[in-house]
């Protein structure tokens, strides 16, 4: 069984991130969603909460798992068994940073190979940072977002208005 995992913060899951694992889910026999702890990226959503965002958005895929994990991502794939990490491309400006970890994975797991997927063109230019920039400042964000994310993220920024 050839399983592939997609980490990230998904703080939160978009649209482009959605495309990526229908992409991935069509290549590998099982795809774990690897939900990132990540505290240096502050994220606005608890661990617990990305996670029920990306279970309800990813259910439609029967290959699909969803995880919390922390720690080296190596060793998290070593424990699982996977011979792949799926990774999201966007732009040229992805690629340098994305290199760089592709390379350090490699020498610290030789056998796990990093998978780059382009999402559709359509998400190339979303990514969580924005849309949560967007949505703070009272812009629509439902094309950018699964439909149960987008009314989350709305509220959240209504409610952090209504306590200040």
């Amino acid at each position: 069984m050839k399983v592939a995992i997609y980490p990230g913060t998904f703080d939160p899951i978009t649209n482009g991130h959605l495309d990526i694992v229908k992409r991935a889910s069509q290549l590998f026999d099982k795809i774990i969603v690897a939900v990132s702890s990540n505290m240096q990226k502050n994220p606005l959503f608890s661990i617990k909460e990305r996670r029920r965002f990306v279970e309800s958005t990813v259910k439609i895929f029967e290959n699909v798992v969803v995880e919390d994990f922390d720690g080296l991502l190596v060793q998290y794939a070593k424990e699982k068994g996977a011979c792949a990490l799926i990774r999201g491309l966007r732009a040229v400006s992805d690629f340098e940073y994305e290199f760089q970890m592709a390379l350090m994975n490699r020498k610290l797991m030789p056998e796990l190979e990093t998978v780059y997927l382009m999402p559709s063109e359509k998400y190339t230019y979303i990514n969580s940072t924005i849309v949560k920039e967007v949505a703070r400042l009272g812009g629509a964000v439902e094309c950018f977002l699964p439909d149960v994310v987008a009314t989350v993220l709305k509220n959240k920024f209504t409610d952090l208005k209504g306590g200040q």
